[in-house]
């Protein structure tokens, strides 16, 4: 039986519709038909989750696992504001998270009743489209109703996906649940644009008359490059990618190369040891963001002409300063484009471009692997790229902001999920922590203290197993900002910017029934390391591992020195 809710009804009718498939749920009154009507539904699976923010992050997580639209349902009032933090990382990484809010009615919206905040605009421009549905009382505000909720779940999921918000004003009584049906009703369907069959022929001419051109590769979703393509662009151009787009095919070390680049203290090796030959003619970029700062600087500094590759014309950004050309270009077909592209004719002076960046990078790579840094963060990251390596298995993994996704840049070989898109330290484990629900498949999540301290929520709910895994990097604070040149001079560096603490994890663990393994040397690491990829365990399990930041800033600048 569902709700006796029109609104509520129609609402839920449209999501089936459209493929939803999970929910994440959080406690409320004002919510309960909607939560209802999802538990009914045996095509929809619930999860609940009670901090909204933690929540947000979970459909975040489910959406990008599953590539379906994702629903994250809360009550009235503030519930609503703390799903911010997830939409506006959902809008920069296109993805089609459906805020479905409940509401009290208007007449009552700032009028000093509880829960009474004005909700249909909260979430502003984050969300690609935000809707309030109608009580509905005749055939005229149901046909409104249908046409709100298909024209919010249309933009969610149409081009590159985007969140979405929904609000629904539910007046008492809530909890009546006695229609049998929900009333039948159709979606929109978007008829897609034809795929191109040369799609090299759509690249500007500039491109094909570059002698020095580079591709340049940010945040995509997963699968969205093929490795096939990346290897064949890597042999014929200059390709600068991260392990954010890259999916398995290797880590180029791009941030390295441009590092020693531009040192003023350093000299490059070949025939002409000039290092303006470095720079590109022409740069065709593909995604979204990139990770390195030396690499985003070094590509404005270049100051060369650019195109972007966008499944949205409608939507550009100009990342390198230099925006000349637009090429638009389906999500589903920027595969075949890259690909199309190995064909174009190259010349001699473009070889020779290639030739030395390849050189480079190469020297770059052979240096990553023969480097062995002291007992680190970076020696950590390290060792567990290199035993994933080793594993025949299917594992997923995430990296949160901040230190560790700077460490996988370097020494990841596969597929990174990351929440880049804001770059905030919030909601990173959340967003893990939905993902494996998603999949059977190992999920393991690489995050440092602040980041899993303030998200710890993520573990206070009854939806988690065993496939989750978490590496701790615990340096006792913002270690990150200690690289952050005169901030040690400040008084308020160490208490109010890193946030120094002397906390562990073990006791959230044990609160919430998450195996606990601790290290504070390389042995005790590399055990620990091995013991979480191997281990059978119905629960999620975390390894913390205590280094000195100190000791991270050391292993680093060695490194970087080259």
């Amino acid at each position: 039986m569902y709700s006796n809710k029109e609104n509520v009804n129609i609402l839920t009718s449209l999501l089936l519709e459209y493929g939803v498939s999970d929910a994440v749920v959080c406690p409320g009154s004002r919510n309960a038909p909607i939560v209802h009507n999802l538990s009914v539904c045996e095509a929809i699976r619930c999860r609940p989750v009670t901090d909204e923010r933690s929540a947000a992050f979970y459909a975040l997580g489910l959406a990008i696992a599953t590539k379906r639209p994702t629903v994250v349902c809360v009550t009235s009032g503030s519930a609503l504001l703390n799903v911010m933090p997830a939409v506006a990382e959902a809008a920069y990484q296109h993805v089609p998270l459906v805020v479905i809010s409940a509401d009290r009615p208007q007449q009552w919206i700032d009028q000093l009743d509880g829960q009474t905040i004005p909700q249909p605009d909260a979430l502003g421009r984050f969300v690609r489209k935000a809707v309030q549905l109608p009580e509905p009382h005749n055939d005229e505000e149901r046909w409104l109703c249908r046409r709100l909720v298909n024209e919010a779940m249309h933009l969610a999921t149409c081009r590159q996906g985007a969140p979405v918000h929904i609000n629904v004003p539910i007046s008492e009584p809530l909890f009546e649940f006695n229609i049998e049906q929900l009333p039948q009703l159709s979606r929109f369907n978007n008829i897609k644009r034809a795929v191109f069959k040369d799609a090299s022929m759509d690249m500007p001419d500039a491109f094909h008359e570059a002698k020095r051109p580079m591709i340049v590769i940010g945040q995509l979703a997963h699968g969205t490059v093929s490795h096939e393509t990346i290897r064949s662009l890597s042999e014929k151009y200059v390709v600068m990618s991260e392990p954010l787009s890259n999916p398995s095919y290797m880590t180029i070390h791009f941030d390295e190369a441009i590092r020693y680049i531009v040192s003023d203290n350093s000299s490059i090796n070949d025939d002409e040891d000039d290092k303006t030959a470095y720079y590109p003619d022409y740069v065709v970029y593909v995604g979204d963001t990139l990770v390195s700062k030396p690499a985003r600087r070094f590509l404005r500094n270049a100051k060369a002409p650019s195109c972007l590759i966008t499944p949205d014309a409608a939507d550009i950004h100009d990342p390198l300063m230099t925006l000349t050309d637009i090429v638009e270009c389906d999500t589903d077909s920027i595969n075949a484009l890259l690909a199309s592209l190995c064909e174009a004719t190259d010349n001699d002076e473009q070889c020779r471009f290639h030739d030395r960046w390849q050189s480079f990078l190469d020297a770059c790579a052979a240096h990553a692997d023969a480097y062995t840094p002291e007992y680190s963060q970076m020696a950590t990251v390290k060792y567990f790229e290199e035993q994933l390596a080793d594993l025949d298995i299917d594992i997923c993994v995430h990296y949160a902001n901040s230190s560790a996704v700077r460490l996988a840049c370097i020494y990841a070989q596969h597929y990174v999920w990351c929440n880049r898109g804001v770059n905030g330290i919030e909601g990173s484990l959340s967003t893990a922590a939905g993902f494996s629900l998603a999949t059977p498949d190992m999920t393991i999540c690489v995050i440092g203290d602040l980041s899993f301290f303030y998200d710890q929520n993520a573990l206070w709910n009854s939806n988690l197993r065993g496939n989750l895994r978490i590496i701790l990097l615990n340096n006792r604070g913002g270690g990150i900002f200690r690289q952050l040149p005169g901030l040690s001079d400040s008084p308020a560096a160490d208490d109010l910017v890193m946030a120094s603490h002397e906390n562990t994890a073990q006791g959230i663990c044990t609160q919430n029934d998450i195996g606990y393994l601790s290290a504070k040397n390389m042995d005790e690491m590399q055990i620990g390391v091995v013991t979480l990829l191997t281990r059978e365990s119905e629960r999620p399990m975390l390894l913390e591992v205590f280094t000195d930041s100190n000791d991270d800033i050391k292993a680093l600048e060695k490194y970087f020195k080259l």
